[in-house]
């Protein structure tokens, strides 16, 4: 289950690279707006999606059933998708520069964290404290969101 249920069938842990970065793709989107999922939510993802076909179309502005969508929403879409590749990246590297685990295993470390999934390959034991501390950094940002007041980026 790629949402906040941290439930797993699978052994995450033997999973081919591609599985666990389709896996990467899914968590950091992660769920609804209205859901306790974490990622960047579906309805983020979306509004990115209809100013990328409205952009490829050459249309002047981003519309979904008609209704134009409010240039503040798209950039605050695009903000918290930006913020969450970053906060992903920059932990990922860190992550990498303190161990010697393979970059997938790392990547989906970080990206079940960023998006409070709770699965694992099973490598966190693995990690220095140092490395455990910037995980348990990313569950709480990504618990209070990337789009969050306090953070900078949601409606004040």
């Amino acid at each position: 289950m790629t949402r906040t249920a941290g439930f797993n069938s699978l052994d995450i842990g033997a999973m081919h690279a591609s599985t666990l970065l389709m896996t990467c793709m899914l968590m950091f989107i992660g769920g609804g707006s209205a859901g306790t999922a974490g990622g960047i939510k579906v309805t983020t993802f979306a509004v990115l999606a209809v100013a990328i076909i409205a952009e490829v179309r050459g249309e002047p502005n981003s519309t979904v059933l008609g209704r134009r969508l409010a240039p503040h929403s798209l950039r605050q879409a695009l903000t918290v998708v930006l913020l969450g590749v970053g906060l992903v990246m920059a932990a990922t590297l860190a992550l990498l520069s303190m161990t010697s685990l393979p970059l997938d295993g790392v990547l989906f470390e970080v990206v079940s964290a960023f998006a409070t999934v709770g699965l694992s390959t099973g490598i966190t034991a693995d990690f220095p404290d140092a490395g455990q501390l910037i995980l348990a950094v990313l569950m709480f940002i990504g618990r209070l969101g990337p789009g969050h007041p306090g953070l900078g980026t949601g409606p004040a």
